[in-house]
């Protein structure tokens, strides 16, 4: 068994959580023209739009190189404005046993979420991904401003 991990970072955004999570709720196949540069592509493969059950694919660029994250959402919450994504695929499964990143929006903060299980000690904490996400959250803050 590998060890577990849960890392949280909460970013405070001028346009309102709730506009990030419909981003990433009813909107997400804009978030590759948004994101232009980090998010190539984004697929729903089974599902309609962003629901309980739907596989989803995200092409990224992470550090100059091409990844993929083939994820199911485990569950959507729109009280809490939240959303679970399952990596079930992809490049994060070479490094980690297990990976869920769960995004929620409130009033004026988005916040990540990621809980995961390294496949040895030795794999390094995803703090990375963790800068990609607030680097992500900020593209679409932007997008939205100037709307």
């Amino acid at each position: 068994m590998g060890v577990k991990g849960k890392l949280i970072v909460s970013i405070e955004v001028k346009c309102g959580g709730h506009l990030i999570h419909d981003i990433f709720h009813t909107n997400t196949h804009h978030i590759p023209n948004i994101c232009r540069g980090k998010i190539n592509d984004f697929e729903i493969h089974e599902g309609g739009v962003v629901k309980i059950g739907s596989i989803v694919s995200w092409k990224y660029n992470d550090d100059g190189k091409d990844k993929i994250a083939k994820q199911v959402i485990e569950a959507v919450d729109p009280q809490k404005k939240s959303i679970t994504w399952k990596v079930i695929g992809g490049d994060l499964l070479e490094l980690y046993n297990s990976f869920t990143a769960i995004t929620s929006c409130d009033h004026q903060w988005t916040t990540w979420t990621f809980v995961y299980e390294k496949k040895t000690e030795e794999t390094p904490e995803p703090l990375v991904l963790l800068g990609f996400a607030v680097d992500l959250t900020k593209d679409i803050e932007g997008h939205l401003l100037k709307k």
